[in-house]
């Protein structure tokens, strides 16, 4: 695709997080497996192509490579980390594993001017990045010069201007390196020669178009669950194809307080979307009864959910589609190569996992986009801010958040304590501020006095933290007044807790998110 950018992915647990700095530079960016990327490269016809890192060593045997049509295309290239390190050992350099490694912030020297730093880093400046590597490179193919060392890499940055190939070791793409961004911007901007052109109002348009095109006259089915992702894909298919849309809303007993009535109210009445709304809670319920593992929970509310899914679906005449919220971070988990640091992460999400007897074909119309975009899009559609800027929900709901064994009784109780939670959130003005908050009820119980009486109650976990990717996240420092004030609450407003903590614990990259 011109005027694109291609990430061949090495496995590295931020490669993500490469496509979204090209795309928040206004290019358009997708990812693909480096054993993949051949076959794409014929298709694709990137103007750019950026090497992500990952958790191989070129040295060693077997490892992954580029494909050499990467260096043969006459476009740029930048290696990041590992992708440095295969570039140079395909182009004629050498990599070894000396005993000095590199991991967590460091710092740089920049040596040569390059239209990679150009108005970025000054030659003889000291840069903060974020290096995490044990092999490096000790000798650079012909044609490279050296424009950035460090204590553990004396090839840190590297050029060859004429091919307009670049490497660096450090990772861009990451927060800790604060300029990295703007490194992005020079490759894809300045070096690859793209103008940045690519809006939301332009996806919108393409997608709608492309809805129309794939659907026909056909009739389309969703599964409806309330979030944003699934709200966008519905209201975005609507506005393709009007009535040849219905949603359908199934209710697994684990959601949040109203929330059902929410989903049933907006869709219906707003925005005048067929839709049927199955409560199939006591199914769920009487499954779950009993049942403590987290994955084995999952996978009896995956298992239901399709039963039932499928049972309205039959009742819908004709349907021949099936929509779903699937994103980009999604796709990309599902296509990691074999023992890919991402081969399994979120095991509630299905993607591509439809059984053979629904015999559908999926529309996935924001699988080119990341949690963000969807909002963004949500906006581009006229959504309001209840639908579009609303916390994210699991798949599983409430099943997550109440670990150990989920009676009716403590999903109850866990839905008082969140909704005091959310409520304090709300009027402190931080709800827009925080990525994700939420309450958890523990299994465990603990002795207090309450007044005159003894308890013996359940301990509520309350979590919230803050991202501008999803992928990573901090805990959010609110003050101890906030803390206090929303304890006392839900002590005194929910029978059932007598304790309550704050959860500070954080999400680096490629950690899984505490659930």
């Amino acid at each position: 695709m011109k005027n694109s950018i291609l990430i061949i992915d090495f496995g590295s647990q931020v490669t993500q997080l490469i496509a979204r700095r090209v795309r928040e530079a206004g290019v358009y960016s997708e990812i693909i497996p480096f054993n993949s990327a051949a076959e794409k490269l014929s298709s694709f016809h990137p103007s750019g192509i950026i090497l992500s890192g990952g958790p191989a060593s070129v040295i060693g045997d077997e490892t992954p490579r580029a494909p050499a049509a990467v260096f043969e295309m006459g476009v740029p290239v930048l290696g990041i980390c590992y992708g440095q390190q295969t570039m140079c050992a395909q182009l004629g350099g050498t990599v070894e594993a000396p005993d000095h490694r590199e991991f967590g912030r460091a710092h740089i020297d920049v040596t040569a001017q390059s239209a990679l730093f150009d108005g970025v880093w000054e030659p003889g400046s000291r840069e903060q990045v974020w290096m995490s590597h044990g092999d490096r490179v000790v000798d650079i193919p012909d044609g490279f010069s050296v424009i950035a060392t460090s204590d553990g890499a004396p090839f840190a940055g590297i050029a060859d201007e004429a091919r307009k190939f670049y490497g660096v070791q450090f990772h861009p793409e990451v927060v800790h390196t604060p300029k990295g961004a703007a490194l992005l911007s020079n490759f894809v901007h300045k070096i690859c020669g793209l103008e940045g052109d690519w809006t939301m109002a332009a996806f919108k348009d393409q997608a709608i178009a492309a809805i129309r095109a794939q659907v026909g006259d056909g009739q389309v089915i969703c599964g409806l669950s309330g979030g944003v992702d699934s709200s966008v894909v519905a209201v975005l298919i609507h506005e393709a194809i009007g009535d040849q849309l219905t949603c359908v809303y199934v209710d697994n007993g684990l959601m949040r307080t109203g929330e059902s009535e929410q989903v049933v109210r907006v869709f219906r009445d707003k925005y005048n979307i067929p839709l049927i709304h199955r409560d199939a809670s006591d199914m769920f319920l009487d499954e779950l009864d009993g049942v403590d593992d987290p994955e084995t929970k999952r996978k009896i509310i995956g298992r239901i959910f399709i039963d039932v899914f499928d049972e309205e679906a039959g009742k819908i005449g004709g349907a021949k589609f099936l929509a779903q919220g699937t994103l980009y971070p999604d796709v990309i988990e599902s296509v990691s190569f074999a023992g890919g640091p991402s081969a399994t992460i979120k095991s509630h999400h299905n993607v591509g996992g439809l059984p053979e007897r629904m015999n559908l074909k999926l529309v996935e119309p924001l699988r080119e986009l990341f949690k963000d975009e969807v909002r963004a899009l949500g906006r581009e559609l006229g959504m309001a801010s209840e639908l579009v800027d609303r916390h994210p929900f699991p798949g599983p709901g409430l099943a997550i958040r109440v670990p150990g064994m989920i009676t009716r009784d403590r999903l109850e109780i866990l839905r008082k304590a969140d909704v005091i939670y959310l409520d304090e959130i709300r009027k402190a003005g931080l709800y827009d501020k925080i990525w994700q908050a939420f309450a958890v009820l523990l299994p465990v119980r603990t002795v207090g006095v309450m007044g005159d009486n003894r308890t013996y109650e359940y301990v509520c976990a309350l979590r919230a933290v803050t991202s501008t990717d999803g992928m990573t996240a901090d805990y959010y420092p609110f003050e101890h007044e906030f803390l206090g004030r929303v304890s006392t609450r839900i002590i005194n407003e929910v029978i059932g807790i007598n304790r309550v903590v704050y959860d500070t614990t954080s999400k680096p990259p490629g950690t899984i998110e505490w659930e």
